[in-house]
């Protein structure tokens, strides 16, 4: 028996538009928010990006399996040589088609688009009754978490779901008030490799420029440590988290329990998150893009590392996490407290993408933190005026707990230009 769940779009475009959308029991907002819902704007747009990454992030472990039993073509390398799995294409494809149904005045800007698909061979529309195909393989994931079941998903309305977050997700000149990002997975190769390496499902709400709220979801973030679990392996209840941050509602966190039965009793609390409190540069714990060494920043002159924080206990040494992939991952720990801080370079041949950090600005803002530049300037989300899709950050992007930042823009400041 299906039912008919109201959401309404606050704060937005004038007065509240009603849009009822067909649900069925996979896509009930289970979600309940850790604070009044009147407290938050767009509370509403909360409740759904909740539901729609907890529902990606299950697609995401549904593709994991299928890596491992070796099942179809499941992941290519594009023309940049990067990584590109059907988790990617199938995320975005999940979250356009619910965002879209639920909100359909607001656009999407996303990683992706279908051009990969449409250009591979086994991967044409023609071609999609191949079960070996990517195209397929995208199609079956998406429809297994796509909350409109009774209503069959073509190949052409994947695809179209997936471009819609693509280049063209703006009309030429038109200035949307509020827009969608999203990173259907930060840290692909992460995906790709075992279980310690990290990936996200990153979501945000834009509205004028400012971030109103950010999602991230890590299906195999660890909640506790060996030694809390007296050495044991982690239950699927110690495995996951879902981090959501609403602008003056702060930063919350709960367990992921998508791998378990939803018809399972699951203690689903939220926590309120905050950042660590150190404020002495050789107490903190950084953590930098695996792409990038300690050599290549300033502090490396001044500061030497360790990967354990028992052996960095002179004041010319810090911890370094490694903390492997993508960027948001790192914004994850800072806003829950594992991490002090996360520096980032720029590089002059590589963009830094919006979607990439977003999310976890606000999740760090809102525990506590603070997102700039290396000259402590904050971020311009509008540079790229026509696309939304990069930032220029000068120096690059420094995220602290607040306490550390303008020790460190300090030692930033004089080293301001981008690596090659």
């Amino acid at each position: 028996m299906t039912t008919l769940s109201p959401f309404r779009l606050h704060g937005l475009h004038g007065s509240a538009r009603l849009i009822r959308a067909r649900s069925c029991t996979s896509s009930v907002v289970r979600s309940h928010l850790p604070f009044p819902s009147e407290n938050g704007k767009y509370h509403r747009e909360l409740a759904a990006g909740i539901d729609v990454v907890e529902r990606a992030c299950r697609l995401c472990l549904d593709v994991k399996k299928s890596l491992v039993s070796g099942d179809g073509r499941l992941w290519e390398e594009k023309k940049d040589q990067t990584p590109v799995t059907v988790a990617d294409f199938g995320v975005q494809a999940l979250v356009s088609l619910e965002l879209s149904r639920l909100f359909p005045s607001i656009p999407l800007v996303a990683e992706e688009d279908s051009s990969f698909l449409r250009s591979n061979s086994a991967g044409s529309p023609e071609n999609s009754d191949d079960p070996n195909s990517l195209v397929s393989a995208v199609l079956r994931a998406v429809a297994a978490e796509a909350s409109n079941s009774e209503e069959t998903l073509t190949v052409e309305t994947v695809l179209g779901a997936i471009d819609r977050g693509g280049k063209q997700a703006f009309s030429q000149g038109e200035r949307p008030i509020a827009y969608w990002v999203l990173d259907p997975i930060d840290g692909t190769r992460g995906f790709l490799k075992g279980n310690d390496a990290l990936y996200v499902v990153g979501l945000a709400l834009i509205v004028e420029e400012d971030v109103a709220l950010g999602i991230m979801g890590c299906p195999n973030w660890k909640n506790s440590t060996g030694k809390e679990n007296n050495g044991d392996e982690s239950t699927p209840f110690d495995q996951g988290i879902i981090m959501i941050a609403h602008a003056g509602c702060g930063t919350w966190s709960r367990n992921f329990s998508a791998s378990l039965d939803v018809s399972v009793d699951v203690e689903n609390t939220w926590k309120r998150c905050y950042v660590d409190l150190y404020s002495l540069i050789h107490q903190a714990i950084f953590c930098i893009p695996e792409s990038q060494q300690w050599k290549s920043l300033p502090l490396s002159s001044s500061y030497g590392i360790s990967h354990d924080a028992d052996d960095a206990e002179t004041e010319d040494k810090i911890t370094l996490l490694k903390v492997c992939c993508g960027s948001l991952c790192k914004y994850l720990m800072v806003a829950s407290g594992r991490a002090s801080a996360f520096i980032q370079r720029a590089r002059r041949r590589r963009s830094i993408k919006v979607w990439d950090h977003v999310s976890g600005m606000v999740c760090v803002h809102e525990a506590g933190g603070k997102v700039t530049d290396w000259s402590g300037d904050h971020l311009n989300l509008k540079i790229d005026s026509l696309e939304r899709r990069i930032i220029s950050p000068s120096g690059g992007i420094l995220v602290t707990n607040h306490h550390l930042h303008k020790q460190l823009v300090c030692l930033l400041q004089p080293s301001t230009s981008p690596l090659e």
